[in-house]
């Protein structure tokens, strides 16, 4: 959402962008599996944080579908793990998977879902970084023939 903000003001989007790919993602450390929403083909899998840069604010020539899911002016987010609060996150060791649903709002109240998977490792520093980013529109069936 703040991404989509700092576009909006004229801020630096792109550096803030990159500072949340480094803090959340596990790129800087070791390998990321990031499967985004919006993504098919060839550059469905991003597992470098250019390739997920790419997604999230668009502009890269390598990546000419993406638009910059993060500029989109999302106003609130919400997170629902599956079947329950505990029911969708298992924890072993150093290692957290979570499965849900996240709902993202527009300036306009337009609301979207997506289910979601996120793994996330706790590094050498304590800190939880997310190691695998699966997200996916829900299915329906009325779509396939």
């Amino acid at each position: 959402m703040q991404i989509g903000k700092l576009k909006e003001e004229g801020g630096d989007y792109r550096g803030f962008a990159e500072k949340v790919l480094s803090e959340a993602y596990n790129y800087d450390y070791g390998k990321v599996f990031f499967n985004p929403t919006l993504t098919f083909g060839d550059q469905t899998f991003r597992n470098d944080k250019k390739g997920a840069l790419a997604y999230f604010i668009g502009g890269d020539p390598d990546y000419p579908n993406d638009y910059g899911f993060a500029l989109k002016p999302w106003v609130k987010a919400r997170f629902e793990n599956a079947n329950g609060v505990m029911k969708g996150i298992q924890i072993y060791g150093t290692v957290a998977i979570t499965m849900g649903n996240v709902w993202v709002t527009d300036k306009d109240g337009n609301e979207v879902m997506v289910d979601k998977t996120w793994v996330f490792k706790k590094g050498k520093d304590g800190k939880l970084r997310i190691i695998v980013h699966n997200s996916s529109l829900p299915f329906k069936p009325s779509e396939v023939k």
